[in-house]
């Protein structure tokens, strides 16, 4: 009992400006409202499963306390969702797009290759990469790194979001045709039409983008959550401005390759071992972009060596 009342101090209003509980909106949940409707109608003190003090309680349903718990089951369903979100997607960018498409590391099936078209598709929603047009960009940039003709490059750019949208004109001009691609960045690329087409279409963005935004008014305990959104609706560039922003400009270096690549992180716990870049562009082909050093763990690359030995994939040469 003193624990409930302790929790009913807790988040009455006058202690939630004072303990700043407030922004959370506690008592603002969307869903609190039918839920506590739903039990009050049908709470009764004989069949009540709080138990305290090892019996079943007499009395009525604590109803601050269901809003309590309530917020926090529905604060840590939004954090799982958009954890989850970040890094399928971004195991999606680094193993398909990235070591696939743009690398051919490993080879796999057709049937497999479109198995992972599609879940590219459905991971990245609104902010779809079209794995062709990105495996095009990116040999460009190894080609041109740090040069006016890299596609994504901070040497040549003020700031990220320049970086971003010049990315974004380039990506636009090679999908619709507009920008020439030499011949040797062409080769044994991933193709399926259809799904670049529905993916880069803007009506399939705003479709996944309303997804989240509902997703979010469902069960967000409070507005000060939508902030994550746009992160949502933006993963793919957020990803790849991570890397090709921050990859270039912190860091330490492993190698003193003639760019300005780094490796951004000591361990990449956000990227999956994409910010190992300074490693990747000493041996580009290589499909473990850590173990330079004892910390750099990669792991992407332990779940090639899954796939390989599950024959999903098939490795292009020895693993080193």
């Amino acid at each position: 009992m003193a624990f409930l009342s302790y929790l009913d101090a807790m988040i009455s209003p006058a202690s939630q400006t004072a303990n700043g509980l407030g922004i959370f909106g506690i008592q603002e949940h969307p869903l609190a409202g039918k839920v506590m409707f739903f039990l009050e109608k049908n709470w009764n003190s004989e069949f009540n499963p709080l138990i305290l003090g090892g019996a079943k309680s007499p009395n009525p349903l604590p109803n601050d306390f269901f809003i309590l718990s309530l917020h926090f089951l529905s604060m840590l369903l939004i954090i799982c969702v958009f954890i989850i979100h970040w890094y399928l997607s971004i195991f999606l960018q680094t193993f398909f797009h990235h070591r696939y498409a743009a690398h051919k590391m490993f080879t796999m099936s057709k049937g497999w290759e479109r198995f992972f078209f599609l879940a590219s598709y459905l991971i990245q929603g609104s902010s779809y990469l079209s794995p062709k047009i990105y495996a095009i960009l990116h040999r460009m940039h190894h080609a041109y790194t740090d040069t006016e003709e890299d596609p994504h490059s901070p040497s040549h750019t003020h700031n990220l979001f320049e970086m971003m949208w010049q990315t974004r004109h380039i990506y636009r001009g090679i999908s619709h045709g507009k920008v020439e691609v030499e011949a040797r960045f062409m080769k044994e690329l991933p193709e399926w039409d259809l799904i670049d087409k529905i993916g880069g279409n803007y009506f399939s963005r705003i479709f996944w983008g309303l997804m989240y935004l509902a997703f979010y008014v469902a069960f967000a305990p409070s507005y000060w959550w939508f902030l994550l959104l746009p992160i949502h609706f933006l993963m793919g560039p957020v990803h790849g401005v991570i890397i090709n922003w921050f990859s270039h400009t912190i860091g330490y270096r492993n190698f003193n390759t003639e760019d300005t690549s780094t490796n951004y992180l000591p361990f990449d716990f956000l990227t999956m071992g994409e910010g190992y870049h300074n490693n990747h562009h000493k041996y580009s082909s290589r499909p473990n972009f850590g173990g330079v050093r004892w910390h750099e763990l990669d792991p992407t690359f332990w779940v090639i060596k899954l796939f390989n030995k599950l024959n999903i994939i098939q490795l292009r040469r020895a693993v080193v």
